[in-house]
């Protein structure tokens, strides 16, 4: 007998934002429903502009409310409705439960005091710990995280590290509080080859240690390769592909994760020239009737004027396209 798949510590199903101000708002994300169990990585993946952060920041409450609209059928986390969050309780939240890391450390990094002062100050926001235990703290997650010499950098300001050393501050500062999500956007694009594959291997043993459920925003794949257990890929605001990420690469069956995967570099390593991906994504609130896809698509008919529903094709193996699988027509 099968073991029964961990329940879902993220849970998010039907969500909808919209942006700007009331009466003059687009949508940006539509129907996107995601699930991660403790000690995975899922990785959403696609192109500038197809709502990956915009899923993150729903997730973690981040927008305004003011310029913003989030509408779910569910977002709950460990049980927390998280719907039904009023400000304070999303503070208490931030930090301690769940956690987040952007792309540009030098905008997330207030550069007038220390690294560790402000880890310091992000553990005391939650747990009221005196000053001098709260430093000893953030040295020690300086430590966990790989920072050389993390007594001296303790006392560093922010534009005295190295691009891939604010990020392992921002990444220590994120999990200060033991958070049971982390969510990490674009966390490596900044970096260079060899600090990025450091920064996943980080990521990687941290969350097998602790059994820390990962939500991955990227538009790498190669990044994907190295890290997911499970991918979602979005186009224009929706989940067009949802596999485990062995399935996906092995067995793609949209005709845009195909178009993702044969534009990696890495195709030219096994002997297939890059094929780049006409034309360019519709802007939010542009976007054509049916499939979002089809003014890129080779494959596109005429049943493409309809909107395909992600449909599952194998076991966990979800797909958005009314001609899926493809293969036999590439």
């Amino acid at each position: 007998m099968q073991p029964a798949d961990p329940a879902p510590l993220l849970d998010i199903r039907d969500l909808h934002v919209a942006l700007g101000q009331p009466g003059r708002r687009v949508p940006v994300v539509e129907g996107v429903s995601l699930a991660i169990a403790p000690g995975r990585v899922l990785c959403v993946v696609g192109e500038s502009g197809s709502g990956k952060s915009v899923t993150a920041l729903a997730a973690m409450g981040l927008l305004e409310p003011g310029r913003s609209e989030v509408r779910a059928e569910r977002m709950s986390l460990g049980g927390t409705d998280l719907l039904r969050l009023d400000e304070a309780d999303w503070r208490a939240l931030r930090g301690s439960r769940m956690a987040m890391v952007f792309q540009e450390p030098m905008t997330s990094l207030n550069p007038v005091f220390t690294v560790g002062d402000q880890i310091a100050e992000a553990l005391r926001a939650h747990t009221g710990l005196p000053r001098a235990v709260a430093r000893r703290r953030a040295l020690d997650a300086l430590r966990e995280v790989g920072i050389p010499a993390p007594e001296t950098r303790l006392d560093a300001y922010p534009h005295e590290l190295s691009g891939g050393m604010r990020q392992r501050a921002m990444i220590a500062m994120a999990l200060v509080g033991e958070p049971a999500l982390l969510i990490a956007d674009e966390p490596t694009t900044a970096l260079d080859v060899t600090v990025q594959a450091q920064i996943l291997a980080l990521l990687n043993g941290l969350r097998t240690r602790r059994a820390m459920a990962v939500l991955l925003i990227t538009h790498n794949l190669g990044v994907v390769a190295e890290t997911a257990d499970d991918v979602a890929v979005m186009y224009a605001g929706r989940i067009v592909e949802r596999a485990p990420a062995a399935t996906l690469f092995r067995d793609a069956q949209h005709p845009y994760t195909l178009a993702l995967l044969g534009a990696m570099p890495e195709g030219a390593a096994r002997g297939r020239p890059l094929s780049p991906i006409p034309g360019r994504m519709p802007a939010p609130g542009r976007a054509p009737p049916g499939c979002r896809f089809a003014p890129r698509c080779p494959f596109a008919g005429p049943d493409c004027a309809e909107t395909p529903p992600l449909r599952e094709v194998s076991p966990a193996h979800a797909v958005a396209c009314h001609r899926a699988p493809v293969e036999a027509a590439a």
